[in-house]
């Protein structure tokens, strides 16, 4: 029987987000006596419209774009899975080529390797040392029948920036749509889709403390895409179905609390994260940074203890909850695709633990956070 052991510290943001308490109270209204169907023209249907619009504008306020460009969805792999296979003919998927890179998401790199199994070409891209894709080989990779690009904004191990603006201003020259995974960025820094120049772009409500199993999809105005499964004309026939209208305010009341937030936020989150990266390098010798050290969210740590498998270090600390960089399966310990990727020796990418802040945290937490993993860490090298 497992437990969740009291006082814990709750590092591993980038996996999930408690639910803010604004967004369990918009939301709860929906579960019980606001029940109504949307596409119903009696009063209990007008009102879960209602709602339904209202979040698909704070959705829309969080990103910059028209609320006539967001379609709920539930979550960011089915997002990400409307965008690649949209835009496949598949009555002849060997006329499609796209462009992707080698640390996405397996949201991105599952259904990209299902295309390719059915004819439709895929590039994937190599990264540098750091985890960013290099915008001249995503131009070199072009072809004349390339019909998508999607690179991640964030990467979730590392968090990682990409070079995105300039990756669309060279699709855009060629007129090729560009997708982004955005679930880890969007309510951790400034994400405008102007800016970007993306063409689509993937939420997920679990990331920035809305509900599980909600996300969003951003499509331009003009982009026409097919849909996943067909039925009726909900969310313009692209998500045809009933709507979850409980989610979907979820989500929005997410989106405007984060939209409200966000300034403060990246300042209290940078300044833990920093605090905790200055405490490990300080106390450990040989201790890596995977990521870049600048063009990375500010909420995301991921460090290696060479020689020393991540899994070990948090098996000592049951109070501590963070990710490994390797994860175990009978009795076998696969490393990171992510960190493969970036071309991190194997037993440096065994000892990798990301640790990611978010706002359930305070400093005094992150310092005794520090204090567990230098402890243990010593204590499994002195062993």
């Amino acid at each position: 029987m497992t437990y969740v052991p009291e006082n814990y510290i709750y590092l591993d943001h980038n996996a999930t987000t408690p639910i803010a308490p604004e967004v369990a109270n918009a939301m709860a209204p929906y579960i019980r006596e606001k029940f109504g169907n949307p596409s119903s023209s009696y009063s209990l249907g007008v009102q879960a419209k209602a709602a339904l619009e209202k979040a698909r504008g704070q959705v829309s306020s969080l990103i910059g774009c028209s609320p006539d460009e967001i379609i709920f969805t539930s979550g960011g792999t089915e997002s990400n899975n409307m965008v690649l296979k949209g835009v496949v003919d598949f009555r002849s998927p060997e006329q499609t080529h796209m462009i992707t890179c080698a640390v996405e998401h397996p949201a991105i790199l599952n259904p990209c390797i299902y295309l390719m199994e059915l004819g439709v070409r895929v590039t994937i891209l190599p990264v540098d040392r750091y985890g960013r894709v290099d915008p001249e080989d995503v131009k070199k990779a072009i072809q004349p029948d390339t019909k998508l690009i999607s690179i991640m904004l964030a990467n979730n191990e590392t968090g990682t920036l990409q070079s995105l603006k300039d990756i669309c201003s060279i699709a855009r020259e060629r007129e090729i749509p560009v997708h982004t995974d955005a679930a880890q960025a969007v309510g951790k820094i400034e994400v405008s889709v102007d800016d970007l120049g993306v063409d689509f772009l993937s939420i997920a409500g679990h990331k920035l403390y809305g509900p599980k199993g909600v996300g969003a999809l951003y499509i331009r105005k003009g982009i026409t895409i097919s849909p996943l499964i067909h039925g009726a004309a909900q969310e313009k026939g692209l998500r045809p179905g009933t709507e979850n209208v409980i989610l979907s305010v979820g989500l929005g009341a997410a989106c405007k609390l984060a939209a409200q937030r966000l300034p403060r936020d990246i300042s209290i989150m940078s300044n833990m994260r920093d605090r905790l990266e200055d405490l490990l390098f300080g106390a450990l010798e040989g201790l890596v940074l995977n990521g870049h050290p600048e063009h990375r969210l500010p909420n995301t740590l991921n460090v290696s203890v060479p020689g020393i498998q991540g899994a070990s270090v948090l098996e000592g600390i049951p109070r501590l909850m963070a990710s490994t960089g390797a994860a175990c399966h009978e009795d076998s310990v696969k490393v990171s695709h992510v960190l493969s990727a970036m071309g991190v020796p194997e037993d440096v990418a065994m000892g990798a633990l990301r640790l990611t802040v978010g706002r359930s945290n305070h400093m005094e937490q992150i310092e005794e956070a520090a204090q567990l993993l230098i402890s243990r860490i010593r204590r499994l090298k002195n062993a």
